[in-house]
């Protein structure tokens, strides 16, 4: 199985006003990245102890890892994949963690009718963005027809996960990591800590504040920046919510002048038309990092109208480069793209 390569200078959603040893009345801010569900992983927090900073973000490090072990789609080992090759056979018992993951997926692809669907698996699987192959239509077309979060059967008490049809493929990759910077948040609440942000990839996570009182602030990424120097789109104040962005300019390649991107269409498998990015607001990660790629799939105004309507916040970029804004948003964000 291959593995995704991911681009880490094209980031989803930036961090541009941390400042590593930013310090007040013996507070500071401790940051610490590693590579982590085939991403950056960066965690910060704000803590008057360099050990008791440090234990705390080792512990998250850790929890981290293991969920990644446990949900890893190209993993032979992991935990989805006995699920996914169990598909039409039998139900697989997992671990809670992996079970609540599946829970949330199915959940939130009710909500959105379908257009987030952690049943992908078997049309992603046929994408390459890293080598630039485009798939067969017919393969293509099959392995659609797999689609279908109506036909994961979960039992609660016995904690299995079973595909009904054989094929089949979970591919969690559009909600795991909002996963796990909430849990990561979790664990760092739990040992005390005051104020952290959390990144993984593009899901980011704050609470507190930095130790000068002021909020954490956070860059959304431009996608089609006019210059490598001017690439931030907007930037706004995070506290106490989560930030997530699905972009076109993530994972994709242009062939011919059409741009193949892995914002795929659960009904055919295909990129979606019609939206640039979207980045959804939310009090947690694994809400935003779903919703984001459910919005995307909508399209700009049917998504913006969603979005408000579940209350989460929305900034939605389209094809032609315009940018709709949720009515809650307009009093605290800072359009940075140059006129």
């Amino acid at each position: 199985m291959r593995s995704i390569r991911y681009r880490p200078f094209l980031a989803t959603v930036m961090i541009i006003a941390l400042i590593s040893g930013c310090s007040l009345g013996g507070e500071r801010i401790y940051t610490d990245s590693r590579i982590a569900m085939d991403t950056i992983v960066t965690i910060s927090v704000v803590s008057d102890s360099s050990k008791e900073a440090s234990v705390s973000i080792n512990k998250v490090f850790g929890e981290i890892t293991k969920l990644s072990e446990l949900a890893n789609f190209y993993s032979e080992k992991s935990e989805l994949t006995a699920v996914n090759l169990s598909a039409g056979k039998k139900p697989v018992k997992v671990s809670p963690e992996l079970f609540e993951i599946i829970r949330l997926s199915l959940d939130i692809a009710g909500r959105t009718g379908g257009a987030f669907d952690p049943t992908m698996g078997a049309v992603t699987a046929l994408w390459d963005f890293h080598d630039e192959v485009l798939p067969d239509d017919t393969k293509l077309n099959e392995k659609a027809k797999l689609v279908s979060y109506k036909s994961v059967v979960l039992n609660d008490k016995k904690g299995t996960v079973f595909l009904k049809k054989e094929g089949m493929k979970i591919d969690l990759g559009g909600i795991a990591k909002g996963y796990a910077a909430d849990i990561a948040i979790d664990l760092l609440k739990g040992d005390g800590i005051e104020s952290a942000l959390v990144s993984v990839a593009g899901d980011i996570r704050a609470y507190g504040s930095k130790p000068d009182g002021s909020p954490w602030m956070i860059g959304i990424r431009d996608p089609r920046p006019a210059s490598p120097t001017e690439n931030i789109l907007a930037a706004l104040p995070l506290q106490e919510m989560a930030i997530s962005t699905s972009g076109d300019y993530q994972r994709f390649f242009i062939r011919e002048g059409t741009r193949y991107h892995h914002l795929l269409s659960p009904k055919n498998g295909r990129p979606v038309k019609g939206t640039q990015s979207v980045s959804i607001i939310s009090d947690k990660a694994v809400i935003t990092d779903s919703m984001a790629t459910a919005v995307f799939i909508m399209g700009p105004e049917k998504g913006l109208k969603f979005a408000d309507k579940m209350g989460y916040l929305a900034v939605i970029v389209d094809d032609n480069g315009r940018i709709y804004i949720s009515e809650g948003l307009r009093d605290v964000i800072e359009i940075k793209r140059p006129e």
